[in-house]
Formats: structure tokens, C-alpha cells, sequence
């Protein structure tokens, strides 16, 4: 871990390079001059490297970049670098194999690999040249400045060597150790978790310099590791003090011209139904039958904008965050607690102040009539979702009349959406059982079931018709930039992928338009549900999918197969809801057309900060999982492999859906190659298959909490049987030796005949 320096001792042997830094050194050697022509002796003098073996590894790398398109042998060993034909600009994703993709402002996939980085990091936005050579399909390139850095923070271990010391970062995209002078080493332990900041990176050297930022604690420790989850995507863990303060002087009381300028819906039966541990209440349904035999539907939300105002520090903290964060065990609020759970939550016999989207709604659903402004309520009644659920299972219950008339209409709306072509993706979702400590006691699946489905159907629908109503063009009057949610149709190649890799279980999916495919797509969820692939085909089914996003831009959301829609139900928990209320309020009083290029900024930033929440939420989720199994070391499970690389197969547990890595070093029963069409490992010998989606026996093997990994050991196929895998046998002279990679094309073709031979 200690930088390396090329220097030696007199009389003692060379510090010999390592072939991947060597490779580096030739490599910038010829695309610095890529009309040159070299042979291996002079580019050896070039780079400094004056012993035989180091030479002959030289020569060895220039034929390995002539038959991998990077340089081209002019004259026989005689080799010039390939020339660049084109730039281009993108965000860089790196690849757990140490190599990146760089996705391209044109939407072009341009493959990197881990020696011409040049110290780009993941979701770095870099420049890089593209080559003419094809590998797997894609384009190769190379990073030739780092345009702009994602993130200069990481969170890690502090590991000291000498008078010095590494971080070693916990996330896995991030390949380098960063390395810490002495004089940042001040009230940190060896081992403490800390967040580190990269000052410089020295164009020589293949570690970063940085220091510390913070020191969070002792590995291992709950709240230790809740802060690093946080800390490592950038995400607040706690309130500034003297936001809190100007919180607490937002007063609750509802004044008299609050009372007259606001519709009075305190007398209409009205409810919340929210998770047994929510404490922000941000939506609340009202119901009565009107004397037509209609029924009047009032979908109340918190009206977080007026006690929040524009350019106030509350504000701009909350456009920073962007949304509330959910983690495991806590929620990391968007606004400051004395607003999230107590001013603007819609808590039951509490007068509240609301923005309302109120719908005349027939026997079969259809919207007859439709009123948006602001309101006062009064909720009767807070329902968890399994209460709820209870009562329509029941029929009996606080409120069943009102909650048993919204669960018809909301299965109307629900039918209605899916013949239109919703696409209906309900995951499961994991949830854990803590103790006090937050220590993980059991593992257990929520469920979307007709209580979710009744509040989701009447969200949806007022989400969808705020769009509509600012959306939709009148005559005489100019488009009018607002927040929509929006969702792409699916990559073409990547559906047709994923129709590919169904048919292996039987399965398929039929229909060219939008609507056919999405039917197609409800019957293979309808299908799946309770089968072992059921996870994995809907976890590859959603990545074949666009991601949604906010935009100014409407293109409709695919998903919901919905022309227009927004996010106007959420205020409390997400910032473009607090801007929809405010651009609503504005256009409603018949303002003029807002700043477009000010609303877009905000979409992507909030766009930007959903995901970070997103996958601080999963990272949680991994490290609950991987901290449930560390006390089952040496107990056996039935998974299903849920991916398949070069170093290995990963399985998802069936009953908690932890997953872990069985590595193909481990695979000890034969040589196994990775086929990328299949999605398979397979056996050179035996021709023994392992593939996505099979069902398998392993063996807990190890845990890493720092880096949220589980390792399994395979102990069979399940449902055949589950002999232990046979050892591979040693090298000896009677058995098959493992073909070496020949160093030129010469020593290339006598190695495949040599091979051709002995298969004979």
C-alpha cells in the first residue's frame, strides 16, 4: 500500500515494474507520439528500462497491443501507436473489474479499460478519444482530461503504514487507496471510519493525496455506519442548529383570513393512511356522496409553501437536499422536524392547512368535475396500511363506509390505467426488524396490497391531473413551463435483450406498440409472482426500463402510460412537489409564464438528488443484509444466481434476498469461462453450465461488513444432487494443463496448435 518508488540499493537486484504499470508506460509512450515507429529496445531506452526481463515483458506488451487494435506492427517489431479518430464528452461509469464505460452526450457506450483512465473516477465528466478497434461490440477510448470531478469526498478505513497512512475506500467503484501525509493524522485511531477529501493527484503516481474531513467512528458500530452511508453519497445526517432555531419560530396557528381564503372541508369524513412508523403525514383522502348520487373525492396535501418561502435559508436547504432520505431505520428529513412531523403533517383531530385537488367522480371512476386551491381539514382518523387493509378485507372497521367506497373507485382507476397501458412494476420490498441497537433479528417482505393500491390510485390521479390542467394548451395562451416526471420508452436493445433472456424460463414477450409490449410485460409480472426467478426478472425487467425524471420537457410517462404528469402529493418529502405547489398557486391566479432555464436547473439538481438518496437507501439495505448473515457462517441456503461475470456467479438468498458472490476461483471442479451471450459460466472440461436465473445450494462462507459483501461457497444444484464439487486435480504430467497466453502472434498460433494436438 506504501507508494513505490523505482530506486534501488547498490548491488542488489532491480525493482521490477509490474506488468499492468509497464503496460501504462508503453502505451503513453506511443499515443504521445503516434507517428513514431519503435521497436521494444527503443521504447525500453525510451521509458528508462534497462534489465532483460523487463525488456522481454517490453516486447511482450507491444505484440499483446497489436493484437488487441491498440498499436499496429508496421514492420516486424516494429509497432506504432493505432490513431485517434474522434472526441468526445460523456460521464464515466466504472465497472467492478477495475475497467469504465463512458456514456456520451450523442448516447454513445464507449468502453475504457482500467489503464487509459487516467485517473478518472466513476460519474466523473470526462473527455476522451475514441478508437477505431472493437471490443465486445463497443467502441474503445481513452480518458484524456477529467472535465469535471463527481465527488472529492470518500468514506473509508484508516489504515497506517509507517509514519503514513491509507484510507481504503468502502466503495467499490472507487479502485484506489488515498493516501494521508503524517500531518493529517491528528485525533484518528488506526482502523476508524473517516471521510477523506482528495486534495491533488500527481500525474505519476497511482494513488491520490488527501485528508481528512471528519472522523465518524469505530467500523461496525450502528450509527457509525448509517453516518458513512450518508457521508459516502454526499447526503446531510443532520440539521444545521440555526435552522432549527427559524424553525421553531414558524408558528402552527390558523389564522382568520387563513379560515376565509380557504375552502372548509373540517365537516367531510377524512383520513390518512400511511406506514405503521411514518410520522410525516403529507396526504390525506375526504369522500361524501353529493346529491346527484355522485361522490366527491378531495385528495389533501400538506401545504408546505405557506410557511416556507422562497429565498428563505429553510428553502435553499431544502432545494440542497432535494428529497427526504430513507434509510433502514430512520427517515433523514427534507425540512426541519418541527415542520415534517408536526406543523405540516396532516395528524388526525389537528386543523390543518392543505392544497387540495378535489374530483366529482361517477360510479365507474370517470372524472365529471375538477376544483384545485387551497383548503382547511380536519382528519378523523390516521390508518396504518395493514389497519386499512383490514377493514377492506373485513368490511368492518372506524370509517369502512368511506374507506370501502375509495377501494371501488381506486380499483375502477386501476383497471383503467393498465387497459391504457400502464405497466404494473411492484417489487417487494425488504424491510428488517431491529433491535435497539439497530442489529438486524429478522428479515420480511412489504407487500403492495389494496390499501397501497387505494392511496397510490388517487395520487396518481391528481398527480396526472395538475399536469393535465397546466399541461394542456388553451387557445390564445402560451405554453407554460412547469415540473413534469417524466419516463422514456425502454432502450430498444436492451428490451430485446431482456426478451432474449426470458425465453430461457419459458417466457416471453410479444406486441410492437407501446401498448401490446406493455400488456405483454403485466402478464410476465402476473406470471412470475412466486416463482424463484420471480425477483430476478423483475429486477432485470426494471433495467431494461428508462429511468424517471424531472424536466420542464413533457414527454409523457411510459410507465403510467400517461400523456402528462407530475409530483404534487409530496411536499413535505420532495422539493419538485413544493415547486409544483408554487408554479400551481402562481398559474391558478394567472401569472405570467415562469424562468424555464431556472425551473430545469432545479429538475435536474432534484433529479440528481432522488438517485443519491436512492442508493444510499440500497446501500443500507446491503449492509442489514450482510450484518443478518454474519452469525449463519457455515449454514446452507437456496438461492438463484442473479448475475454472472468473469471472477464469479452471484446468488440472492430466496427467503431474505441477501445476495453474495461464490468466485470462480472457487469453482474447483473444473476451468470455467465466462460466455456473454449465454450469461453463463462454463465448464471447459465438463461443460457444466451455470447461468442467470438458476436455482442453487450454497454455503455461507464470509462476511465484510465495510465493504457490504457476502461471500457463498456452491454446494449444488438444487432440487438435484448436492454431491460436494469434486477438487480440480493438481498438475501433473497426466493431466491437462491450463493454456498460457502466448506472448506474439508467432508464440499465439504454435499455442493453439499445440492445443488442437492435444484435444486429439
Amino acid at each position: 500500500m506504501t507508494k513505490k518508488k523505482n530506486k534501488t540499493d547498490a548491488g542488489s537486484k532491480p525493482n521490477r515494474i509490474a506488468k499492468k504499470e509497464l503496460k501504462k508506460l508503453v502505451t503513453d509512450l506511443l499515443l504521445a507520439n503516434p507517428t513514431n515507429i519503435y521497436n521494444y529496445k527503443q521504447v525500453s531506452n525510451k521509458i528508462g528500462v534497462s534489465d532483460d526481463y523487463t525488456r522481454r515483458m517490453v516486447n511482450e506488451i507491444l505484440y499483446e497491443l497489436a493484437h488487441d487494435g491498440y498499436a499496429e506492427e508496421l514492420q516486424r517489431g516494429k509497432f506504432r501507436a493505432v490513431m485517434q479518430n474522434a472526441l468526445a464528452v460523456g460521464i464515466l461509469e466504472m465497472n467492478p473489474d477495475g475497467s469504465a464505460d463512458v456514456i456520451t452526450d450523442d448516447n454513445r457506450e464507449i468502453f475504457v479499460p482500467d489503464f487509459r483512465l487516467n485517473h478518472a473516477l466513476h460519474g466523473d465528466k470526462v473527455q476522451i478519444s475514441i478508437y477505431r478497434q472493437r471490443r465486445r461490440g463497443l467502441l474503445e477510448g481513452e480518458v484524456v482530461r477529467v472535465i469535471e470531478r463527481a465527488k472529492r469526498n470518500f468514506v473509508g478505513t484508516i489504515n497506517f503504514v509507517g509514519k503514513n497512512a491509507f484510507v481504503v475506500p468502502d466503495n467499490k467503484l472507487m479502485p484506489y487507496d488515498i493516501f494521508i501525509p503524517k500531518v493529517e493524522l491528528k485525533d484518528v485511531r488506526n482502523g476508524q471510519k473517516v471521510i477523506v477529501q482528495i486534495t491533488d493527484w500527481p500525474a505519476r503516481e497511482k494513488n491520490p493525496n488527501g485528508k481528512i474531513v471528519e472522523v465518524l467512528g469505530d467500523p461496525g458500530v450502528h450509527e457509525v455506519e448509517m453516518h458513512a452511508i450518508l457521508a459516502e453519497y454526499e447526503l446531510p445526517y443532520r440539521f444545521p442548529e440555526e435552522l432549527d432555531i427559524l424553525a421553531e419560530k414558524i408558528s402552527d396557528k390558523i389564522t382568520e383570513a387563513d379560515y376565509r381564503e380557504r375552502r372548509d372541508f373540517r365537516n367531510v369524513p377524512t383520513f390518512t393512511i400511511d406506514p405503521f412508523d411514518a410520522k410525516d403525514f403529507d396526504d390525506a383522502l375526504s369522500v361524501q356522496t353529493l346529491p346527484n348520487g355522485n361522490f366527491e373525492v378531495g385528495v389533501h396535501i400538506a401545504d408546505v409553501t405557506h410557511y416556507v418561502k422562497p429565498n428563505t435559508p429553510i428553502d435553499n436547504e431544502a432545494i440542497e437536499r432535494g428529497t427526504s432520505v430513507y434509510l433502514v431505520d430512520r427517515c433523514v428529513p427534507m425540512l426541519p422536524e418541527r415542520l415534517s412531523n408536526y406543523i405540516c403533517s396532516l395528524r388526525p383531530n389537528e386543523e390543518k392547512l392543505c392544497f387540495s385537488a378535489v374530483f366529482e367522480l361517477n360510479e365507474n371512476a370517470e372524472v365529471l368535475n375538477q376544483w384545485f386551491g387551497r383548503t382547511v381539514i380536519l382528519s378523523k382518523r390516521r390508518f396504518t396500511y395493514e389497519e386499512a387493509q383490514q377493514v377492506i378485507e373485513t368490511g368492518k372497521g372506524d370509517m369502512s363506509e368511506q374507506i370501502l367506497l375509495l377501494h371501488k373507485l381506486a380499483q375502477k382507476l386501476r383497471a383503467e390505467r393498465f387497459k391504457k397501458g400502464a405497466i404494473a412494476f411492484e417489487r417487494v420490498e425488504v424491510k428488517f426488524d431491529l433491535d435497539t441497537k439497530g442489529k438486524p433479528l429478522g428479515v420480511y417482505f412489504k407487500e403492495n396490497k389494496e390499501s397501497n393500491q387505494l392511496i397510490e390510485e388517487f395520487m396518481l390521479l391528481a398527480n396526472r391531473r395538475v399536469a393535465e390542467f397546466i399541461g394542456m394548451r388553451k387557445d390564445g395562451r402560451k405554453e407554460l413551463p412547469f415540473v413534469y416526471r417524466i419516463h422514456d420508452k425502454p432502450n430498444e436493445e436492451k428490451l430485446n435483450a431482456f426478451r432474449s433472456f426470458i425465453t430461457r424460463f419459458g417466457y416471453s414477450i410479444s406486441g410492437t406498440t407501446d401498448k401490446q409490449v406493455s400488456k405483454s410485460l403485466n402478464q410476465l409480472m402476473e406470471k412470475v409472482k412466486g416463482r424463484p426467478e420471480q425477483n430476478l426478472i423483475e429486477t432485470l425487467a426494471l433495467r431494461s426500463m428508462a429511468k424517471a425524471r424531472y424536466s420542464t420537457d413533457n414527454i409523457g410517462h411510459y410507465g403510467l402510460a400517461f400523456r402528462y404528469y407530475t409530483h404534487f402529493t409530496s411536499p413535505i418529502r420532495r422539493y419538485p412537489d413544493m415547486m409544483v405547489h408554487r408554479l400551481l398557486a402562481h398559474y391558478l391566479n394567472n401569472g405570467k409564464p415562469k424562468d424555464r432555464e431556472q425551473i430545469e436547473m432545479l429538475c435536474k439538481h432534484s433529479t440528481n438528488m432522488e438517485i443519491k438518496a436512492t442508493e444510499a437507501e440500497r446501500a443500507s439495505i446491503k449492509y442489514k443484509q450482510v450484518e443478518f448473515m454474519q452469525d449463519k457462517l457455515g449454514e446452507t441456503f437456496t438461492g438463484v444466481i442473479s448475475g454472472v461475470t468473469n471472477f464469479g456467479i452471484f446468488v440472492e438468498l430466496t427467503d431474505s434476498q441477501c445476495e453474495g458472490l461464490v468466485s470462480i476461483r472457487d469453482l474447483d471442479d473444473d476451468y470455467y469461462r465466462f460466455d456473454e451471450e449465454e450469461y453463463a459460466l462454463v465448464g471447459q472440461r465438463t461443460g457444466r453450465k451455470f447461468t442467470l436465473g438458476d436455482e442453487v445450494e450454497v454455503e455461507v462462507w464470509r462476511t465484510n461488513l465495510a465493504k457490504k459483501q457476502l461471500d457463498f461457497k456452491l454446494v449444488g444444484m438444487a432440487g438435484r444432487s448436492n454431491k460436494p464439487l469434486k477438487p480440480r486435480r493438481s498438475q501433473t504430467k497426466s493431466s491437462p494443463k491450463k493454456p498460457k497466453v502466448a506472448s506474439s502472434r508467432k508464440g499465439q498460433q504454435k499455442a493453439k496448435k499445440k492445443e488442437k494436438r492435444r484435444k486429439r
